[in-house]
């Protein structure tokens, strides 16, 4: 059974060591994919030395500049599926997401039942860590949006440290998906749901990084605010199935 982590980098040099150490050491036969989008503090350099002690488990696609978030789990996905991977992780790099949690969500989806495994703020069990209130209520505001807006039976829509099995990204047209920030997430699934699998979230502890900068914009809440409104729409009135296989 193959695990693959996809983890989307840009100017990650204090992080991306670590984080793939910790994956790693887990021990659980996971191998990562890094999707490097041209940093220019040479994160990529320190994945290609890292690989020659990890050739068979670490593999990097690097792209010719920023190009966001949405096209780079895109195409790992689209590589993960070329290699026949059958769990599928999304996952940061500044360990706001706790690789221990890894097996948490592969168990949600390998014996639990799921097919889509959500590593979880906002149920029972889940919490924020490190973040000013400000920030938490415009996080926890977001996601009640986004559950109002589309009734997607999700808490924590936003949420970017994602278990898929096999069967989910193969059954979506991922050419078709539209938005390339943090709505992405809200839209793969949206997409999921609406193509009937079932979606677990898992309580997760997020802490927010302690090295490099947040790369949350204007344009990415923007994005979130409008483009879930708009997806909803178009799915309400036929021109969003073009993402349904």
């Amino acid at each position: 059974m193959k695990k693959l982590v996809i983890i989307p980098t840009y100017k990650e040099k204090e992080n991306v060591q670590h984080i793939l150490d910790a994956i790693f050491n887990l021990g659980q036969q996971y191998h990562v994919l890094v999707i490097d989008d041209n940093s220019p503090d040479g994160t990529a350099l320190i994945v290609k030395d890292l690989q020659q002690n990890h050739p068979n488990e670490l593999f990097l696609i690097e792209r010719s500049g920023k190009l966001g978030l949405g096209t780079a789990y895109i195409a790992g996905f689209e590589w993960a599926l070329s290699n026949g991977y059958d769990f599928i992780f999304e996952m940061d790099a500044d360990f706001s997401h706790d690789p221990n949690d890894l097996e948490r969500l592969f168990d949600a989806c390998h014996t639990g039942g799921a097919d889509m495994a959500v590593g979880s703020r906002y149920v029972r069990g889940g919490m924020i860590e490190n973040w000013p209130l400000s920030r938490k209520l415009i996080s926890k505001a977001g996601a009640l949006y986004s559950k109002i807006i589309t009734w997607l039976p999700v808490n924590d829509a936003t949420s970017g440290f994602v278990c898929y099995s096999r069967k989910v990204l193969s059954a979506i047209d991922l050419r078709a998906i539209q938005f390339i920030g943090y709505a992405f997430q809200i839209e793969m699934k949206f997409v999921t749901w609406k193509l009937g699998f079932r979606i677990k979230e898992v309580p997760i502890v997020f802490r927010d990084r302690k090295f490099g900068a947040s790369k949350m914009t204007k344009g990415i809440i923007k994005e979130g605010i409008l483009g879930v409104l708009s997806m909803q729409l178009q799915y309400l009135f036929g021109g969003r199935r073009k993402s349904f296989k």
